[in-house]
């Protein structure tokens, strides 16, 4: 096996005893690849040993990658900041966002949606930690760049995304991953038909399956260092 194959391998099996052992539906957590720095060529390897979901920061960068990959058909989704000038390519070569956290990108990216594509699938971005140099929108926001992102004809409202501030203790994790998850059910319970909660990286994806995860977003330990 290749070096990328190996550690998706064990990434995945991680991914696996946490399920186990947090009494979570087998199965049910999905794995993002995060490929932002990394070459085409390791993303054919990753795509050969099944991975078929891949996350990319940078517009230009990623339709590279995109246009490298067409024989292999991943699934795209955007996950870094977004820029005003950046929509339309996105809308037009990416299945998800998961970084929305302004209503005037969200229109724009609801316009530029291409009418033979399906509706842009997209996630919330919350800024758990509140942290002044992170993107997001603060937990007192949501429901109101939701209830905005529900009604755009052109996309669909899947779910929370959170990249919270780096700690190591894993109680301190699971609580910060925790809070997203409420604010996740609070949407739900007011009718919100959302299924994504895009949370944990390489460091910390256990505390996030704990506290509910169904999407860990890893990129180190498949890939190695960025380049």
């Amino acid at each position: 096996m290749t070096r990328i194959t190996t550690q998706l391998l064990a990434v995945r099996q991680r991914i696996a005893a946490a399920e186990v052992r947090f009494e979570r539906v087998p199965g049910s957590v999905q794995l993002l690849a995060v490929s932002k720095g990394h070459p085409p060529p390791a993303l054919r390897e990753a795509c050969s040993a099944g991975q078929r979901c891949f996350g990319e920061s940078y517009v230009q960068e990623a339709l590279g990658k995109i246009n490298a990959l067409t024989d292999c058909a991943p699934e795209w989704h955007f996950i870094g900041p977004l820029q005003r000038n950046k929509t339309r390519a996105v809308a037009a070569h990416f299945a998800w966002v998961q970084s929305l956290d302004r209503l005037a990108l969200a229109e724009r990216l609801s316009a530029q949606r291409p009418t033979d594509l399906p509706a842009l699938q997209v996630c919330i971005e919350v800024n758990i930690s509140g942290e002044a140099s992170k993107s997001g929108v603060t937990p007192a926001e949501v429901p109101a760049l939701a209830a905005a992102l529900a009604a755009l004809p052109r996309l669909r409202l899947r779910g929370l995304m959170a990249l919270p501030a780096p700690v190591t203790e894993f109680a301190a994790q699971l609580a910060t991953f925790q809070r997203l998850q409420a604010l996740y059910e609070e949407l739900r319970t007011r009718g919100y038909a959302l299924d994504t909660l895009s949370m944990g990286m390489s460091d910390d994806l256990e505390a996030a399956i704990a506290a509910g995860a169904t999407l860990v977003r890893v990129g180190t330990a498949i890939f190695g260092e960025r380049m």
